[in-house]
């Protein structure tokens, strides 16, 4: 499989969760804080290479990914690269939003499951503390059968893209990094997929 088909399964998991993650909190009326992103300043993110592909890829086609592995190689911190902190004229976000991980786009929306089976929404303390009736409700109507996506059922459909991408668990930076080089790798002897549109 190439890794633009490979890309292309991984956004295609991607947008299910969309929609599934879309209809929850419609159902739910719990959202994020707009601006916060403090659970993308946490040191302790881990993620998959295989989920940060389709952002790796879209930056090898703008001609951006060996500088953005150069930046990977030599930043020290754990906070995530893509992640952009609050400046005095803008609001902390995510510089690639449409290319963020599986677990950026699970948490706070999607449940873990207990050692006794039960699901358990897995968000932050400032929604359960600043949602508080929404969270218990919504937790209760969790375990009434209310639909919520689940972080192991995708984590396994991510796996079946690639396992031997999907399996590995890094710290976010880590992932990030090893994303870029399997596409700059898989690229270095290979055409570029945009190819033909620079040759026409």
């Amino acid at each position: 499989m190439t890794v633009a088909q490979k890309v292309a399964l991984v956004e295609r998991l991607f947008y299910q969760l969309e929609q599934e993650s879309a209809q929850f909190q419609q159902a739910s009326g719990i959202h994020c804080v707009s601006g916060c992103g403090k659970c993308c300043t946490s040191p302790h993110i881990e993620a998959s290479p295989l989920e940060f592909l389709p952002w790796a890829f879209h930056l090898f086609l703008e001609g951006e990914a060996e500088k953005t592995l150069q930046q990977l190689t030599k930043n020290n911190t754990n906070t995530c690269l893509i992640y952009k902190p609050l400046t005095v004229i803008d609001q902390g976000r995510c510089s690639d939003y449409k290319y963020r991980g599986l677990i950026c786009r699970l948490f706070g929306f999607a449940a873990t499951t207990d050692k006794y089976g039960n699901l358990r929404l897995a968000t932050c303390k400032i929604i359960k503390e600043g949602q508080a009736n929404n969270y218990k409700s919504t937790s209760e109507a969790i375990t009434k059968g209310l639909y919520i996506p689940v972080f192991t059922e995708y984590y396994m459909r991510l796996n079946q893209i690639d396992f031997y991408l999907g399996k590995i668990i890094l710290p976010v930076n880590k992932a990030l990094k090893r994303a870029l080089e399997e596409v700059l790798h898989y690229y270095a002897y290979r055409p570029s997929p945009d190819a033909d549109k620079k040759c026409g």
